[in-house]
């Protein structure tokens, strides 16, 4: 540890939480509501990345694993996101289909959690949103093997370059591994 930083400092790092409380009272019945209000008040507040969010799953030995991804859309339904069929992220959900959501929004003071099931989205919806992302990005998800390793930086810079060239004419297809795992069913 740096000089500056011991363990016995670590204890005392905190700051007042003075953004006002919540009370019962002041709760809509839809949660829903209340969401979308704070999401809302995240991007006016130009937060960084006011979509990003915890994943929370567990493995087959119920070991716990977390990552980051972006919330792609809401609605009464659940919550979407989308992820690379091979990751860690997805074969977990593949096999037990849980998951918590976590959106930590520290500058308002405010974090909003969410306890559900997955459920694939359809082929339609998932090729929707791969097509309405931008091109370089649709070229990433056919180079990255999510949770796999790589010897090099720089082998994944080469197989972006080869399909950036492969892929110059025409629409970007949908790779067969991308997609799920969809909407969040929350409870």
């Amino acid at each position: 540890m740096s000089d500056n930083i011991t363990l016995q400092t670590i204890a005392h790092l905190r700051r007042e939480y003075t953004r006002g409380g919540l009370r019962r009272k002041d709760l809509p019945d839809d949660p829903l509501v209340l969401f979308e209000s704070w999401l809302k008040q995240a991007c006016e507040a130009q937060l960084p990345d006011p979509t990003a969010m915890t994943v929370a799953t567990v493995d087959e030995q119920g070991q716990p694993y977390q990552r980051i991804v972006l919330l792609k859309h809401f609605d009464a339904q659940g919550m979407v996101f989308y992820t690379n069929l091979g990751s860690r992220k997805a074969l977990q959900l593949a096999s037990n289909p849980r998951i918590a959501l976590h959106f930590p929004w520290h500058f308002l003071e405010r974090q909003v959690m969410f306890l559900g099931e997955v459920e694939k989205l359809s082929p339609l919806e998932v090729l929707k949103y791969f097509h309405s992302r931008p091109r370089d990005s649709q070229i990433g998800a056919w180079v990255s093997q999510q949770s796999s390793r790589i010897s090099a930086r720089g082998v994944l810079e080469s197989k972006f370059l080869e399909l950036k060239q492969k892929f110059q004419q025409g629409e970007v297809p949908l790779p067969s591994f991308w997609g799920i795992p969809g909407e969040i069913q929350h409870r």
